[in-house]
């Protein structure tokens, strides 16, 4: 690929040029042109990872995509408590057990509506920000969640077997589109941005917002249900209004980066990278135009054009026809050292989101186990869903939060690969004990458990759940980085989605949460699976984007 012919920051200049020949030189090197264009923008990428520095520009973006994390868990995880509300307004006459309670189908429906829109967003959205652009696509991403939320926030039963629980999944599917959009477009903006010691704290500080998300769902909640309690335990078809403000509220935080978003600018190096694709595909035309020229020249004279076509194409005082094409997506991971560390992020996600998605969407069982619940019968609709709201905080805050914050300030001492490796080791034996003595623990000591779960918590975010996030956007070539990410997230996503649609299905046989040690043990078999294709992906501490990656092979 060339950089002259072009306007841009990339172009080399003589002094460069004839400075990197003597540097080859001096090392015995035989560089070409080719080879010199590739060791600029390598030089001009270094010079930008030594050069970047925190300021008022990355302090926005930061905050940017830090909100949009504590936005997207909100949204994600307010459905728990939503889920109990819908559960008193549709289900307050139901008979027996069925009373306050949402039908295991629709709950199941609204809960992973979320997971399947994610999912779609993540492939989609992530392959247009390589194609169009970084912060075009995070913009409309944005968009999206915003206008999905409100209008989520308004469901109801429009005919007849279209009700409140199928209008609110496709808004909710279409809301998880948007948010889909976050993963794999805020990783990339902030690798591309960051410099080589802060990259990966940088990333996992933006995702570990992720955490104050989980605890504002549930703190949201218990002022609203406060605030309408006296009406809501005299008529509880009043709690109708309290789930959707608390659904309503998750679209504040993203108004209020919206401006910032949509004047965010696509990183030096995307910028680089766009520009030697232009200048490559102009010099590639260019060739194709003088050889045609050359050929119909021949064709006047008789030549024949075969001869022609081999004749090799003298170059010009303005132009020389350097062609380095550069690999597409199917050629680049065609290759198995490219393709297995696409796999292993891809799987490792996967294994890790069975377990905590399984959990997590579904938090109230534990909560449950530990005796927190109350009575959904007889208690006051307004107590028992402020005691549940208190049970998620305390969940969240015992474990979820520090183990997010404990990756981020160790993630640059320790490494990635090492705090994945030691975050899924300690789930595995930590599911296992759980599993195979569950009944036990719960039987003998609730403190136990509560401890137990606490450290599966903690080591889940100070362990795979950063690590799966931050790896992906540091181990892929800038051209594939947000396409490449967002399938190894859309992989996590499926996982979220075989365990809510599947494995959690199962936890009533023989009996109301009956089934919930196996799920645990198959989710130790999950965390294991994780371990081992670790194995699979580079450690990409201290290094650059491009030394991580090796820039020379995305070219033949």
């Amino acid at each position: 690929m060339s950089f002259h012919n072009s306007s841009s920051a990339a172009d080399i200049s003589e002094i460069e040029k004839a400075r990197f020949v003597d540097d080859a030189a001096a090392s015995g090197l035989d560089m070409d042109k080719r080879d010199l264009e590739l060791l600029q923008r390598q030089r001009e990428l270094e010079d930008l990872d030594n050069t970047t520095k925190t300021n008022w520009e990355m302090i926005k973006k930061l905050t940017v995509c830090g909100v949009a994390f504590l936005n997207d868990a909100y949204d994600m995880f307010a459905i728990n408590i939503v889920a109990m509300m819908l559960g008193f307004v549709y289900y307050h006459d139901a008979p027996g057990s069925a009373q306050n309670t949402v039908p295991k189908k629709w709950d199941t429906l609204i809960k992973i509506a979320v997971q399947i829109g994610c999912l779609l967003g993540q492939l989609i959205m992530g392959r247009l920000g390589d194609k169009v652009g970084r912060t075009t696509v995070y913009s409309a991403g944005l968009m999206i969640a915003i206008v999905t939320t409100i209008a989520s926030a308004f469901s109801s039963s429009m005919v007849k077997g279209f009700n409140v629980f199928i209008v609110l999944f496709i808004w909710r599917v279409l809301l998880g589109f948007g948010i889909g959009s976050d993963y794999p477009l805020t990783a990339t903006i902030v690798s591309e941005y960051a410099s080589v010691h802060n990259r990966g704290k940088l990333i996992a500080a933006v995702f570990s917002c992720q955490g104050f998300g989980n605890v504002m769902a549930p703190i949201v909640g218990i002022i609203v249900t406060a605030c309408f309690k006296s009406s809501i335990d005299t008529d509880v078809l009043n709690l109708d209004y309290v789930w959707r403000i608390i659904i309503g509220i998750g679209c504040v935080p993203g108004v209020a980066t919206l401006y910032w978003r949509l004047t965010m600018e696509d990183s030096k190096r995307f910028q680089l990278e766009t520009a030697k694709a232009a200048a490559a595909t102009a010099d590639e035309e260019m060739l194709r135009e003088k050889l045609l020229a050359k050929q119909q020249y021949a064709e006047g004279r008789g030549i024949e054009a075969s001869s022609v076509a081999h004749t090799p194409v003298e170059p010009t005082e303005t132009f020389t026809p350097t062609i380095r094409r550069a690999k597409t997506f199917t050629q680049y991971f065609s290759e198995w050292r490219h393709l297995k560390v696409l796999l292993g992020t891809s799987i490792a996600w996967f294994a890790l989101d069975v377990a905590f998605y399984g959990i997590n969407l579904n938090s109230s069982i534990v909560i449950d186990a530990i005796g927190f619940a109350g009575d959904i019968k007889n208690d006051k609709p307004s107590k028992f869903i402020i005691r549940n709201c208190l049970g998620n905080i305390i969940i969240n805050l015992l474990g979820s939060v520090p183990g997010y914050w404990i990756a981020v300030f160790t993630i640059e001492r320790l490494g990635r690969i090492k705090i994945q490796l030691m975050g899924f080791a300690a789930l595995t034996v930590l599911y296992i004990v759980l599993g195979f003595a569950y009944h036990q623990i719960l039987d003998r000591s609730v403190a136990g458990f509560i401890v137990l779960f606490t450290c599966a918590q903690l080591f889940q975010n100070f362990g795979p759940n950063v690590t799966t996030f931050v790896i992906p956007g540091e181990v892929f070539p800038t051209r594939f980085r947000s396409t490449a990410h967002g399938i190894s997230a859309a992989m996590g996503k499926l996982g979220a989605i075989a365990a809510q649609g599947g494995f959690m299905q199962l936890k009533d046989i023989g009996g109301k949460n009956a089934f919930i040690d196996r799920l645990l043990q198959i989710f130790a078999l999950f965390m294991l699976i994780g371990f081992f294709v670790t194995f699979w992906i580079p450690e990409s501490k201290g290094k650059t984007l491009e030394e991580i990656c090796d820039e020379s092979e995305e070219y033949y």
